[in-house]
């Protein structure tokens, strides 16, 4: 076994099942295609993690984004009680075709809630405790020449966004290099092991900033290289296409940043140990930057174990 065996194993447990993605893919296409034929709906579309196929097992949710015809809601898209009365409307459209009790398309949604959603009608279909349970969340939009407006109910307006921009940027470097959207998912579980003092780091940063920072190469450097080059970023992550400003305007960018170094000092030593013809020592370091799912290769038999490794003050959660 070789620390590349161990980068196959950590990526099995990280991905999705394929079953799972299937029955969310399907369901989706059940909301879009029901969605699709409501008299004041233009197009229906996926957005989100699935979407981009970064999604980590399990799925949680699927997003959906609802283009409505501006013609027939011509006071949507300004300040005031529009924002919240395109959410209801998405409501309402679930109720009426995908309700297990009297939907006209389909009987699959148990309940759908708005209470204290901003922006979008979560949908429940399976039991709160059934195995790889998720949602369908269905935000209402309006396009414009300029991306689309979406409404943001809590602050009574509207704003404008561009989702599919980060959908074609991800598309785009899969594209360019077969490992991209592997190791996304592989970074966004990094960051589900940290925590920081104002909690986790959104999923959605560390995947702009790979966009920013992760680049072509074997996954090791690739990986170590990653976190060498964003201990230095700014850490600013912004929406990509320049429209939402700050992702996660709380970010602890201070704590993001010490455990970035913590990563990037434990990856150099872990390609180093390669170097050296040291697989045990390097799956040992890359444990220490992604935890105990990293599986370790044994020394050969008759080499000394070296012991336990120093304990680095990470904030690991």
């Amino acid at each position: 076994m070789t620390v590349l065996d161990s980068f196959d194993s950590l990526q099995r447990e990280l991905d999705a099942a394929v079953e799972v993605v299937r029955v969310a893919r399907q369901r989706r296409d059940t909301f879009k295609a029901a969605l699709a034929t409501a008299p004041d709906v233009k197009v229906v579309w996926g957005s989100g993690s699935l979407a981009r196929s970064t999604q980590l097992q399990p799925v949680h949710d699927v997003d959906l984004v609802i283009e409505f015809d501006p013609d027939q809601h011509p006071e949507w898209g300004q300040d005031g009680d529009s924002a919240e009365e395109a959410i209801e409307r998405c409501r309402d459209l679930v109720h009426e075709l995908l309700s297990v009790e009297s939907g006209t398309y389909a009987h699959l949604v148990r309940q759908v809630n708005t209470a204290g959603r901003n922006r979008a009608a979560k949908c429940f279909i399976d039991p709160p405790d059934a195995d790889n349970a998720f949602t369908v969340d269905v935000m209402p939009a309006l396009r414009r020449t300029d991306g689309i407006l979406i409404a943001f109910k809590s602050e009574r307006r509207w704003m404008l966004a561009d989702p599919e921009y980060l959908i074609d940027q991800v598309a785009d470097r899969q594209r360019e290099w077969a490992q991209f959207r592997p190791l996304v998912r592989m970074l966004k579980y990094w960051a589900r092991q940290h925590t920081t003092e104002t909690g986790r780091v959104k999923s959605l940063v560390m995947e702009v900033l790979a966009l920013d920072c992760l680049h072509e190469g074997n996954r090791p450097e690739a990986i170590k290289n990653f976190f060498v080059e964003a201990s230095t970023h700014s850490l600013q992550v912004e929406d990509p296409a320049r429209l939402s400003g700050a992702i996660q305007p709380d970010l602890d960018i201070a704590g993001l940043r010490r455990a970035l170094e913590d990563s990037a000092l434990a990856a150099t030593a872990a390609v180093r140990a390669v170097a050296n013809n040291n697989q045990a020592g390097a799956t040992g370091h890359w444990q220490d930057v992604f935890g105990d799912a990293f599986p370790l290769v044994l020394p050969p038999a008759g080499e000394p174990d070296p012991g336990p490794r120093p304990i680095r003050n990470s904030p690991q959660g």
